[in-house]
């Protein structure tokens, strides 16, 4: 990245501790949890009966007149990234055709979109009277399925499941016309769609993209998968305590739904706009781990600490120079275990004492949104020199090495370093750059 130079001039976050990325930097600074009993759906019976829920909201606020009427094809996690880009847009202070077409200030051909997804479940009410309508004698039967059941469901209902259909959605709201792409990498779609969308700016395709992801696992569906793989937690009394990423006490992991989403700029475009910028965007890393056993990250971490070290490589820096670390830290032990060899592994001696704030014990593990809301934390953190304190983190696992942040810290934070993994082998690591004082020319 040293031609053209990327920065972050846009926040929008949609997370359980509120529906700004302002609202979820002070609830994260006040210690507070979005973590709680499930009321989507009646999850009493499963083993896992809490999540981190987003608060209500009025899609068609965030909406133009010109698209309300696709609200009927958006499925949860659509709704979350286009809440999300509103704000991104909006807090950049680039006007698109969303905001007011008739003042649109940057050539949509010159903007990029690359929002990360998840596997987008259903909802159950949408097929379960045409399933039902296809058993024969206690058995799901295809011939029926096809004469009886298939015609019950809309015509349209897969245009709400197909993942790229939160950059559609987006992408049309806001008339992007630059390259574009949709990554469906688990945890670490946020990492690497912001990873490729400054590749995209790097390489003069574009110069402003919205990037980072979205994902609402709140899900019957979604849920009754992590019990039965044995990744949740069961510890459903205390919601706002279950999740408890290196503790001593963790006992699994709590899922919940968000989106977070960062407006990129190539600098000098962004300067020449007098544009606020949160961070620089200096290293982005990734590799792929191999672990037959998909259910947890592999033990020694190996995938991830390849990723961070060639986030290391492309910032030009060295470990020292990192002032803080956010984790994936999923609360599930074996796995937590295996980040933190990865990252000591990487950054060596002084990953021990580098503030760690880990923020699924707040926010939940909200799958594709949650490394676009661990950047925009990452950013926030730069922007006001101070590094919260984690929560449930009180006594630490033996198995950790890293510097769990335990009392609120205020300094300025020069370096911040970002990164995930998913249980099907990617991994992903961003590092981030405070601007504050450099020169700007």
């Amino acid at each position: 990245m040293k031609n053209r130079r990327v920065a972050i001039t846009g926040l929008g976050a949609v997370s359980p501790l509120g529906l700004t990325a302002s609202e979820m930097w002070e609830n994260i600074c006040q210690g507070k949890s979005g973590i709680d009993t499930i009321k989507a759906f009646d999850a009493s019976e499963l083993p896992c009966s809490i999540a981190g829920e987003v608060p209500d909201y009025k899609l068609r606020s965030y909406i133009p007149k010109f698209h309300r009427k696709a609200v009927k094809l958006m499925s949860r996690d659509i709704e979350l990234a286009v809440i999300a880009a509103d704000e991104a847009f909006k807090s950049s202070g680039i006007v698109t055709k969303a905001t007011d077409a008739e003042n649109v200030s940057v050539d949509p051909k010159r903007v990029s979109i690359n929002i990360g997804a998840g596997l987008i479940s259903c909802d159950l009410i949408e097929l379960a009277p045409a399933i039902a309508e296809s058993i024969n004698n206690g058995e799901f039967d295809i011939k029926i399925w096809g004469e009886k059941g298939l015609p019950l469901v809309t015509p349209l209902w897969l245009l709400k499941y197909l993942p790229n259909m939160l950059d559609c959605h987006v992408g049309i709201l806001h008339d992007i016309q630059g390259p574009g792409n949709s990554i469906t990498c688990g945890e670490a779609s946020s990492h690497l769609s912001i990873s490729e969308a400054c590749s995209t700016i790097t390489r003069d395709a574009a110069d402003v993209a919205i990037a980072g992801g979205g994902e609402a696992k709140v899900n019957p569906i979604v849920l009754t998968r992590q019990c039965l793989l044995g990744r949740t937690t069961s510890q459903n009394e205390n919601p706002q305590e279950a999740c408890r990423p290196f503790a001593s006490d963790a006992s699994g992991c709590v899922f919940g739904e968000g989106a977070g989403l960062v407006i990129l700029e190539e600098l000098s475009h962004a300067k020449g706009r007098n544009a606020q910028i949160y961070a620089e965007v200096v290293g982005c890393g990734e590799s792929t781990s191999h672990n037959l056993d998909y259910k947890n990250l592999d033990a020694d971490g190996k995938g991830l600490q390849i990723a961070i070290e060639n986030a290391l490589e492309q910032a030009q820096i060295s470990p020292e120079e990192i002032d803080l670390i956010i984790p994936h830290a999923t609360a599930i032990p074996q796995d937590d275990k295996a980040e933190s060899l990865a990252i000591v592994n990487a950054l060596g001696d002084c990953a021990k004492t580098i503030p760690t704030l880990p923020t699924t014990s707040m926010l939940s593990n909200t799958g594709a949104a949650s490394g676009g809301l661990d950047i925009i934390v990452a950013a926030m953190a730069m922007k006001n020199s101070t590094i919260p304190a984690a929560i449930n983190c009180e006594d630490i696992s033996t198995d950790c090495e890293l510097n769990i942040v335990k009392e609120t810290i205020s300094k300025k934070i020069k370096y911040a370093l970002i990164c995930s993994y998913t249980y099907g082998g990617q991994t992903g690591a961003i590092i981030l750059k405070n601007m504050d004082g450099e020169n700007n020319d």
